[in-house]
């Protein structure tokens, strides 16, 4: 609270000072909006703990709203110290020495410019260094690979024309490379990542592809995949030792315009703990239901212990 002693005598500072009140009394509005904001995700948060059944979030929801609190609390603690000239109060996470070794290092120099010594105009030398680690990222770079070959003819004859074969692709004729379409696969079935987004994703640095291109590459990879499943659940098949599972996915059905609910099945063994010497499998299987005939018909010929 300002006393009368501490009020300035001048209009300028008066102004000044009226101003700097103005800027604190906004200020004040926005923590308090935040506040309220956060207030609600906490409540939120607190009915996906102790609420009752019904008015718990899920977990995708609730991880969220983490991310949503702990955003916002950074916002509003970085803009108060700011607006007070304050170090932070909370302390930071940090992964100081977590920083993996394989990674690449860019180093940079920051120097002095001026290498004299403010008290004598001598040369200063080096007597250490501070040194700080931080993660960078390069994002996504797209390329384009040119392929030459060669043709060759025989200037007695004038009759043989030798070239290298073409090097066989998985779109014949199309413009993916492997690389390219295993992103694309990773991007789908491991980040959860839908075509269309991909699509807009490369958009943004001028690579038109459509979803429907896009489609058609998962399809031809998937059917250069399936025997490396195949051998795989053969595999499975032939082990003493057996795990399965399954869980439920929501698969779109266009003709009733909602999604029905699907079943992957997870075959796999891991004899390592037990001293074996085979590598750890696992195989992943969809069916439309989970009928007692799938897995059957999934494992037919397996002799096994099945654990499920």
């Amino acid at each position: 609270m300002l006393l009368e002693a501490d009020l300035p005598d001048d209009v300028d500072g008066l102004r000044a000072l009226v101003l700097e009140q103005a800027h604190e009394l906004d200020l004040l509005k926005v923590f308090r909006a935040e506040n309220e904001r956060l207030q609600a995700i906490i409540d939120a948060l607190m009915r996906h703990r102790f609420g009752r059944k019904s008015e718990q979030l899920d977990q995708d929801q609730f991880e969220l709203a983490l991310e949503e609190v702990e955003a916002a609390l950074s916002q509003a603690e970085l803009a108060r110290n700011k607006a007070s000239k304050a170090p932070s109060e909370r302390p930071r996470k940090n992964n100081r020495g977590a920083l993996p070794a394989h990674l690449e290092r860019i180093e940079q120099v920051v120097d002095v410019e001026d290498k004299t010594c403010p008290c004598c105009s001598g040369t200063l030398h080096q007597i250490g260094e501070d040194v700080a680690e931080r993660l960078d990222v390069v994002p996504t770079t797209f390329r384009v690979l040119v392929t030459r070959r060669p043709r060759y003819g025989c200037r007695s004859c004038e009759n043989a024309v030798v070239q290298a074969p073409a090097p066989a692709r998985i779109v014949e004729g199309g413009i993916p490379t492997e690389a390219l379409i295993a992103q694309v696969l990773v991007s789908k079935y491991a980040d959860h990542l839908p075509l269309y987004r991909q699509a807009q994703i490369y958009a943004r640095q001028g690579i038109q592809l459509d979803r429907s291109t896009l489609a058609d590459w998962t399809g031809r990879a998937a059917w250069y995949l399936r025997p490396i499943r195949d051998h795989i659940l053969e595999r499975l098949r032939r082990s003493e030792r057996l795990f399965a599972d399954e869980t439920t996915a929501p698969v779109l059905d266009p003709g009733r315009k909602r999604t029905k609910t699907g079943q992957i099945w997870a075959y796999a063994c891991d004899d390592r703990p037990w001293g074996g010497a085979d590598p750890p499998m696992v195989a992943y299987v969809y069916a439309a239901d989970r009928k007692a005939e799938r897995p059957e018909a999934h494992l037919q010929g397996f002799a096994g212990i099945l654990d499920l």
